[in-house]
């Protein structure tokens, strides 16, 4: 049975259609690289399985329990199941590192506050921050910004986890610090779901890869399959301009 499972979903802004009905199962552990043009969905697809944008059709099972983005509760209780890093950090500013990694387990989990002190310690440690905890954000470059709200977002021990271009808003010296972050995680066994532009990443770190194109899944398949040996058309279209630039 997949961790997480996604049937004919839709979504929209307004009047504009966004997800047009999509299907995908991940299994537990996977790594996912959602690739595809600007505008194809990659980014709603993350926001709805988090619940920031009612599906208006469509199925989401997690653990084979299937989320009713409806009731308010549900929702909630998703968000400890299925973190998100943003292209933006959206640090508390008047806090520290370690103040930010654990005020959401200790505030709204209420989970033992020695605990998730050390819980805390050993994530900033894992994203390279130990010298960091007691330093407030505007003291940090954007890359360690951005490893904070990794760390932040694994601190409530979710099941999923979602990065939305986290390395869009970054210098280009910054990015390969996150990427080399991401690929350390990569071994824990957690499951998550990347969108980036980041090919050479996205080859040498996904599972699989699925390309999306006009709120659709048109193709699916491990790195070497899609990049290499594309079964659709618009796939290959794709594989190849960006392989040229």
């Amino acid at each position: 049975m997949p961790q997480l499972e996604i049937v004919d979903l839709k979504a929209s802004y307004g009047p504009r259609t966004v997800l047009q009905g999509v299907n995908l199962s991940v299994e537990k552990g996977e790594i996912v690289s959602l690739i595809g043009p600007s505008g194809s969905g990659k980014s709603t697809l993350l926001r709805v399985l988090m619940g920031l944008l009612p599906p208006e059709r469509g199925i989401v099972r997690l653990d084979g329990n299937v989320v009713n983005y409806a009731e308010a509760a549900v929702v909630r209780a998703l968000r400890s199941d299925i973190a998100i890093v943003f292209q933006q950090y959206s640090l508390f500013q008047n806090m520290t590192v370690i103040g930010n990694v654990t005020i959401a387990p200790t505030r709204i989990k209420r989970w033992p506050r020695e605990e998730v002190q050390q819980h805390a310690i050993e994530l900033l440690t894992r994203v390279g921050l130990a010298n960091r905890l007691n330093a407030y954000p505007d003291e940090l470059s954007g890359g360690q910004q951005q490893r904070v709200a990794i760390a932040r977002a694994l601190a409530l021990k979710p099941k999923v986890l979602l990065l939305d271009e986290v390395t869009a808003a970054l210098d280009p010296e910054l990015v390969s610090e996150v990427l080399e972050t991401i690929r350390e995680l990569s071994s824990d066994g957690i499951t998550m779901l990347i969108v980036s532009h980041e090919m050479s990443f996205v080859r040498e770190v996904s599972s699989k890869v699925v390309f999306m194109a006009a709120g659709l899944v048109v193709e699916a398949g491990t790195p070497q399959q899609v990049f290499d040996a594309p079964k659709e058309a618009r796939t290959r279209e794709f594989v190849n301009k960006i392989l040229r630039h």
